[in-house]
């Protein structure tokens, strides 16, 4: 079965592209490119990984192609565009030439305003997905949720998945009203989950392994073994843990499953659900 990081960051550093890189996070100010990862995957005998954007930016989409394109191991790219743009349709005929481009995200999280998702603009960016055959990612806090659940609704037939389990409060070891919401979302079928950026939610370099198991239970619960999926983050989860160890904690998680479910959430979902032809 294949191996997959269904969640990895490449970029090349400048302060003013990476404003969300702070000088609490000054060892990411630097680049991060497939050289770096491949000796990663190789050691952890994973057969690739799905680079996601950092920066909402265009070019940086193009240069993620380019990438994978060049790296046989990036099986695909969750890149950036407008959605809001009324030139989104022609945008994405361009784009969808690009073979191993899987699916898009929008920075959610960042926007100022929280029910940034139902606008009508981004309503109507979302609906135009499903004819490209591109999977949504939601990358957001647990506040934002209850609005996502009203945005899934809406897309029946769009497949969504759900970054870093919405970025629970692992450090202060609170679940509500996260667990609450999170089964919410989880009752709409076509939304999957990405068991990553966990060690980033915890205290960094300090966690125990133990401070996960709660969260894992919940989103194991929630989702089931056949819509999840293991993602590291890197480099974003070198703040606190090495890729290793990272990867690790779903690893030994998951060990009490049967080897069909284990195969699942350790690439089956993910080459299902992005499209990823298997060796």
């Amino acid at each position: 079965m294949i191996r997959l990081d269904a969640h990895q960051h490449f970029w090349q550093y400048s302060p003013t592209e990476y404003e969300w890189i702070s000088d609490q996070m000054d060892a990411l100010q630097r680049d991060f490119l497939p050289r770096d990862l491949q000796p990663l995957l190789t050691q952890n005998r994973l057969d690739g990984s799905i680079a996601v954007q950092a920066r909402q930016n265009p070019d940086e989409t193009r240069w993620l192609l380019d990438l994978a394109e060049q790296n046989k191991f990036i099986r695909g790219v969750v890149g950036w565009v407008d959605l809001c743009a009324l030139s989104l349709h022609s945008e994405l005929d361009l784009l969808a030439k690009r073979k191993k481009l899987v699916g898009v995200r929008h920075v959610l999280q960042d926007e100022p305003d929280d029910r940034f998702m139902l606008r009508p603009e981004f309503l109507r960016g979302i609906s135009e997905l499903a004819a490209f055959g591109l999977v949504y990612d939601l990358l957001l806090h647990p506040r934002h949720l209850p609005i996502a659940v009203q945005l899934v609704r809406e897309f029946p037939q769009q497949v969504f998945v759900l970054d870093h389990l919405a970025k629970p409060p692992i450090a202060s070891g609170q679940l509500e009203p996260w667990k609450h919401d999170l089964h919410e979302l989880a009752q709409f079928p076509n939304v999957h989950c990405k068991l990553s950026g966990m060690v980033t939610e915890a205290k960094w370099m300090q966690w125990r392994p133990d401070e996960f198991t709660p969260y894992l239970d919940a989103v194991f619960e929630a989702f089931g073994a056949s819509r999840l999926m293991i993602g590291s983050d890197w480099p974003v989860c070198t703040l606190s843990s090495s890729y290793s160890e990272t990867l690790g904690i779903v690893l030994n998680y998951t060990a009490h499953l049967s080897a069909d479910q284990r195969d699942e959430v350790l690439g089956g979902n993910c080459a299902k659900i992005y499209g990823i032809s298997t060796p």
